[in-house]
């Protein structure tokens, strides 16, 4: 059996390594090809409710190849093009360009250089050229080596026979050289990444993308290329979007089911994206006859969905609907039943009357808390950017353009998977929280915070979170999240990374009838059997939680790097954090859906100008470890 080293696992063709990810493995450089390269043995994945926010038919997730079928498995998942194409041997020196018809002689094999003794394996370059357009490509290294050429033979050469030399006389980007083998002219790295070296030299943005063939035509692109390292944090910026698989409430009448079947249906956003056009009746007559209903029937539930949005305010969104029915889930429990992917029951703190104060101040201050035995997420790729991030205005915004996962037509479905797991879901109580919101000083504090959010590239992906308005309820739920997955690490067997977060504290826009959250729920994020070991459900029942949720706010006190930390009027980039740092509150990209942003421990815990929300309990805590200490 031959052995295939090239794999990836079937989550990580999402992130890191989906469309436009760039993959290192074992001294190789791959880019993931678009949607186009996927197999038709594609699984699909079942999300209606993301599906419909992200405009599309539905998802699908890469075929999984069983282990130790590699060599012989005839599925095919998404293409991994080789890039960049200009590699170098680390013995000779020679550059050589590699080509396609070189990869299929090739096969299963790397690129060696055929000159050197041994064949040593060549070594992708390091730097390429990117755009905020999403465009990426090689570096013209023959123009590179010839643009400071002395002489007419060096100017007009065009020979592509290049060496990447280093020089020991010299360090740094300085002592790596491009040189050209025929004519000698060369020149050193020294100032590649400034952003105007690549225009100096006349060279502009092909307009394409490494997986693009011959035949594909390129974009007319008038961004000014930047030159950046292959493995740059930079280079990619996938965009992502998750879901819970939230059931249908039981009890629906036989209208709404009917309504609920339709509006699933692959075919819906279609249907309502061409209303009016001759092609709508197709879409009526195939929903209708899939579902089981009449075409009037279909057609009465266009209308209703047509009035809906009219009176929709213009503030709410797709994301504040995910929430809305997430929330609605888990605040009513019994409501879910009869359901495989979500498993959901309330549960208690468990305190009694003769307890300590500090957990009599805590089960006042949670409403609810929900295990879930069993919860499925998809998580699905819609594109990326790079050089810059997003900043939610679209093509027209000075970011970086999203780059759909199908370059050269519209999406019709997204790369997507599927995970099963745990989780706890705590509500703190609304009447509390509110009064709390009502202090002076609170809301003073989370204007700051909102007035940084407001100047922030983040702040229309932030506010899709958040709600157009920032809450101090959504600072402090957030925080509290971030401190219960890191106490989860310690007391419930996963590791940080293997946890996320939900945090349900938006704000609606005026006039809306939907109803006030205040929650979080964090779950397991494993792709594989480490999701679902029990550890989370264990940690949510009586009395672990309440210890666990005791022992987290203790720990939020203080920080290593205090008083900086607590002091921070501002910190991380566009200082959207206050008392929040790496030492105590951030975690793994992975775990925050808002990148680690709007986080401060003070609306958590407090501190001498602002109250905190569980400062009872803090205090409370404090004054029975004071006690429980026997005095000479």
């Amino acid at each position: 059996m031959r052995d295939v080293r090239r794999k990836v696992r079937r989550a990580q063709t999402i992130v890191p390594f989906g469309v436009g990810g760039i993959l290192d493995l074992r001294g190789e450089s791959f880019v993931a090809a678009d949607v186009r390269s996927w197999a038709r043995y594609a699984e699909p994945v079942d999300s209606p409710r993301l599906a419909k926010k992200l405009g599309v038919e539905g998802f699908r997730s890469a075929p999984v190849i069983p282990s130790g079928k590699a060599a012989f498995a005839t599925r095919l998942g998404p293409s991994y093009v080789r890039f960049p194409k200009w590699l170098f041997c680390p013995q000779c020196r020679d550059m050589k360009f590699w080509r396609l018809d070189r990869e299929r002689e090739l096969r299963d094999k790397q690129p060696t250089c055929e000159r050197c003794a041994g064949k040593p394996q060549l070594a992708p370059m390091r730097f390429i050229q990117v755009c905020r357009a999403g465009h990426m490509a090689d570096i013209d290294w023959r123009r590179w080596a010839h643009s400071r050429g002395e002489g007419h033979s060096q100017r007009q050469c065009q020979v592509r026979r290049l060496r990447f030399v280093a020089t020991p006389q010299s360090s740094g980007l300085e002592a790596l050289r491009v040189v050209c083998a025929v004519c000698k002219a060369g020149r050193n790295l020294a100032g590649i990444s400034q952003k105007s070296i690549l225009k100096q030299m006349g060279l502009a943005c092909p307009g394409t993308h490494p997986w693009q063939s011959e035949t594909d035509e390129a974009e007319s692109c008038e961004e000014t290329p930047q030159a950046v390292q292959r493995g740059a944090s930079n280079v990619y910026f996938p965009i992502t979007h998750s879901a819970l698989d939230i059931p249908a409430p039981a009890g629906l009448p036989e209208d709404d089911e009917l309504t609920q079947r339709v509006v699933n249906h692959q075919l819906w956003p279609s249907f309502i994206s061409e209303d009016g056009s001759p092609i709508a009746d197709s879409y009526r007559g195939v929903i209708a006859h899939q579902c089981g209903v009449s075409q009037e029937f279909v057609q009465s539930v266009r209308r209703r969905h047509a009035a809906e949005a009219a009176s929709t305010p213009s503030a709410a969104d797709a994301d504040d609907d995910l929430s809305i029915a997430e929330w609605a889930a888990f605040s009513a429990p019994e409501s879910v039943t009869d359901s495989k992917t979500f498993t959901v029951r309330r549960t208690r703190l468990g305190v009694d009357h003769d307890d300590p104060g500090s957990m009599q101040e805590l089960a006042a201050d949670i409403s609810a808390v929900v295990v879930a035995d069993r919860v499925r997420e998809v998580r699905a790729l819609e594109g990326f950017t790079r050089y810059e991030p997003n900043s939610g205005e679209g093509e027209e915004g000075e970011s970086g353009r999203v780059v759909s996962v199908n370059t050269q037509a519209r999406a019709l479905w997204l790369p997507a998977i599927e995970t099963y797991g745990e989780g706890i879901f705590i509500a703190v109580d609304e009447e509390r929280v509110s009064a709390w919101e009502r202090i002076p000083s609170v809301r003073d504090w989370t204007r700051r915070i909102e007035g940084n959010l407001g100047a922030s590239f983040k702040a229309d992906r932030l506010r899709a979170k958040s709600g157009p308005e920032l809450l101090p309820r959504f600072v402090m739920l957030h925080t509290l999240a971030h401190q219960f997955i890191r106490q989860l690490s310690y007391d419930s067997g996963y590791n940080a990374a293997s946890l996320r977060e939900r945090v349900y504290a938006r704000s609606h826009a005026p006039g809306s009838e939907h109803p006030p959250q205040a929650g979080v729920f964090i779950y397991t994020a494993a792709g594989d059997a480490e999701g679902t070991l029990g550890g989370l459900v264990r940690q949510g029942q009586p009395p672990n939680l309440v210890e666990t949720l005791i022992r987290l706010l203790e720990s939020a006190q203080w920080c290593s790097q205090d008083p900086l930390c607590a002091d921070s009027t501002g910190r991380s980039l566009a200082n959207l954090n206050r008392a929040a740092c790496h030492a105590c509150t951030l975690l793994p990209e992975t775990c925050c859906e808002i990148d680690n942003s709007l986080l401060d421990r003070t609306l958590l815990i407090g501190d001498g100008e602002v109250p905190g929300f569980f400062r009872g309990v803090v205090q409370a805590a404090l004054e029975e470890s004071a006690g429980a200490i026997d005095l000479p």
